[in-house]
């Protein structure tokens, strides 16, 4: 059975699973599902199209599937989603999505840390990192395993890509390709990701064939037409190559720069 204090309201028709605690002065909108084992702190508000999966952690003053900042929402159906295994700490604001994705999502296993906003139509990938303060405009897309350090604020419709570490602070401006470190003003090129990368089971050998790839990309004075051709022809393929070509070649904002 969930235990609901009795100075929280949950709508009659909410999806509450087993186990489930609700702590003093929360609300639960009607069009909620939230799985089995999750804690919802005191005062969060959970709006109408919440998708909470099990074992979620939602810490006091959140505000999950508010309406979307957006003008040109007009009330369509949509949903906010939070995968398995995920906290959401202190006042943390994630808007329900609008009519280009129809959601607003976050993997399994994340942590959003106090004061992070996250826009209508961004999707979060699996075990992702956003530190304290950080904002995400609508639409951005955020692969899997990637850090935000604290205060950034990305622009709408950008990308990063998977095991990519922003620097706190950071104007993210254009897209992130994977594996990738940003840092600097404007955002540059800092690196890749080593550090994580050796946490997450990458060989050494695995991680100097990245090394690699981001060298020709970054040092070698060519524009990315011609790095991403010179990479094809001269390096071996692989996972991790392909995923980095495709990122790039894919990329509708461009990538960032080199540091200079």
């Amino acid at each position: 059975m969930s235990q609901n204090h009795p100075l929280s309201y949950v709508h009659p028709e909410a999806q509450i699973g087993p186990n489930v605690t609700i702590e003093p002065f929360t609300t639960i909108y009607k069009d909620v599902v939230i799985g089995e084992g999750s804690w919802i702190g005191p005062n969060v508000t959970i709006f109408d199209g919440a998708r909470i999966g099990k074992n979620v952690k939602i810490f006091p003053g959140a505000v999950i599937s508010g309406v979307p900042q957006d003008l040109k929402f007009k009330g369509e159906e949509t949903t906010a989603e939070i995968g398995d295994g995920s906290t959401i700490r202190e006042c943390v604001t994630i808007n329900r999505g609008t009519v280009d994705k129809y959601k607003t999502a976050i993997g399994a296993n994340c942590l959003v840390m106090a004061y992070v906003h996250l826009g209508h139509d961004c999707l979060v990938g699996n075990s992702c990192i956003i530190g304290n303060s950080t904002q995400l405009a609508g639409h951005v897309e955020v692969d899997d395993y990637v850090i935000f350090g604290g205060a950034c604020a990305v622009q709408q419709f950008t990308k990063v890509g998977a095991h990519a570490y922003i620097g706190g602070g950071s104007l993210v401006r254009k897209d992130v390709p994977p594996f990738t470190k940003a840092a600097r003003e404007p955002l540059s090129y800092a690196g890749i990701n080593s550090v994580g990368l050796r946490r997450r089971g990458f060989t050494n050998e695995r991680i100097n064939e990245i090394q690699e790839i981001y060298r020709c990309i970054y040092l070698r004075g060519l524009n990315n037409s011609e790095a991403l051709d010179k990479i094809e022809l001269e390096l071996p393929a692989s996972k991790e190559r392909d995923e980095i070509v495709n990122f790039i070649r894919t990329s509708t904002r461009g990538i960032m720069k080199g540091y200079s």
